[in-house]
């Protein structure tokens, strides 16, 4: 699924910066995307160290220092949002440099979430410019050039509101580079639909979902697992306060995700398989999917899970390795466009995600959020689901 710039076209330069609490699904799905459509793409810790964690609690290492980035020239410079990793940039005199002269010489920057309130407006980088940001911090924006809308372009600088918005933040940022055509195919890739006929959710089979502790959620990552589907997944998931455990199948707990994005996950699958989850979710990414496969761990904890009626869950590419196990038999599923024809045709529905009983699937991608929140649904009811999406600036529907 990685791609590189096509021939022809010249490479294009970009910066994302992170700190301690920075948003990490708006970090992971810039770099993500922009990587896709064949940017350069440098994630630079503004902090002492590469390892960095984040708001809620995913740990990335950055690919290099701030300070190794202030003499480059970059086409865009794009500014993750998240408390207190917004006011982490803010203070970072390398990075507010560079923004600076991005602006002065007239190349691209943007920011999301809490960024354009609290990192580009006090370094006067909103003056004469229409914006817009997080509800939360709205009410710092100059209220004459404040707008409440998903995405704001204002010469040479791009805004959004949130961790919900932030896909459609990135295509845009990806048609300011690359062009129309970029951008319209990346929509596709990410399955950004548009068209009606494609459901958020279905389910089939209804069973509850409680239990009477906190839930428990395990996440199998190995190299090449997806890395917008991990950390969206993650955050979304912790935002809800449900307790998940991402745990490596490699020999390290550090993985390299789909593209290029280094997750420290929080054990080791060995240590983690000690434990007993509520919820097993795999996530997708073609490599990763296989390495996922060849696991003799995770295969015996989804047999365990299911033969104890237990919850199991697969995103993107990853229901292939249930219907490989018989996992899916008799049950409704999705998966990503690429791998539906490896599924029983009986099996395959169209929706963005699809719960049948104690299963959950899902296309992956830019339904990831939806994913997540389907699962917060069935733990905790709708309310708790439609408090998280509104954090999200995500719409949320029953």
């Amino acid at each position: 699924m990685y791609k590189t710039a096509k021939r022809g076209k010249p490479q294009q330069e970009v910066l994302i910066p992170i700190g301690l609490g920075t948003e990490e699904m708006e970090a992971v799905i810039m770099v993500n995307v922009l990587r896709q459509a064949g940017a350069d793409v440098v994630l630079a810790s503004v902090e002492p160290q590469l390892e960095v964690k984040l708001s809620g609690g995913t740990t990335l290492v950055a690919d290099v220092s701030i300070s190794e980035c202030s003499h480059q020239i970059y086409d865009l410079v794009a500014l993750p949002g998240g408390m207190p990793g917004s006011v982490r940039l803010r203070d970072c005199k390398t990075l507010e440099a560079i923004t600076k002269k991005q602006a002065e010489e007239n190349r691209l920057y943007g920011a999301i979430c809490a960024a354009p309130a609290v990192t580009l407006l006090p370094w006067g980088l909103l003056k004469r410019k229409t914006s817009t940001c997080h509800p939360a911090f709205f009410h710092q924006l100059p209220s004459f050039r404040a707008i409440k809308t998903n995405l704001q372009v204002s010469e040479g600088l791009t805004t959004s509101r949130g961790p919900g918005t932030c896909f459609q933040f990135s295509v845009s940022l990806v048609e300011q580079l690359f062009g129309e055509s970029a951008s319209t195919e990346m929509g596709k890739f990410l399955l950004m639909d548009t068209d009606d006929e494609v459901s958020r959710k279905e389910e089939f089979n209804e069973v509850e979902w409680a239990v009477d502790h906190t839930p428990r959620v395990l996440i199998p990552v190995a190299n090449g697992s997806e890395d917008i589907e991990v950390v969206t997944v993650v955050d979304i998931l912790r935002r809800a306060k449900l307790d998940v455990t991402v745990a490596s199948v490699e020999k390290t707990l550090s993985v390299v995700g789909s593209h290029g994005i280094k997750i420290v996950a929080d054990k080791s699958l060995k240590n983690a398989a000690e434990s007993i989850y509520d919820l097993i979710i795999l996530p997708g990414g073609n490599s990763g999917v296989e390495r996922l496969q060849k696991s003799r761990i995770v295969k015996r904890l989804l047999k365990e899970q299911v033969s104890n009626e237990r919850k199991y869950g697969a995103i993107c590419s990853s229901p292939s390795i249930f219907q490989k196990q018989g996992l899916l038999q008799n049950k409704k599923a999705t998966a990503h466009p690429s791998v539906v024809s490896m599924l029983d045709s009986n099996t395959t529905v169209g929706s963005q995600v699809v719960v049948d009983g104690r299963l959950i699937t899902c296309r992956g991608l830019s339904s990831a959020p939806e994913f997540a929140l389907a699962i917060i649904a069935k733990f905790f009811g709708h309310g708790r689901a439609k408090s998280v999406a509104t954090g999200l600036v995500y719409e949320y529907t029953k």
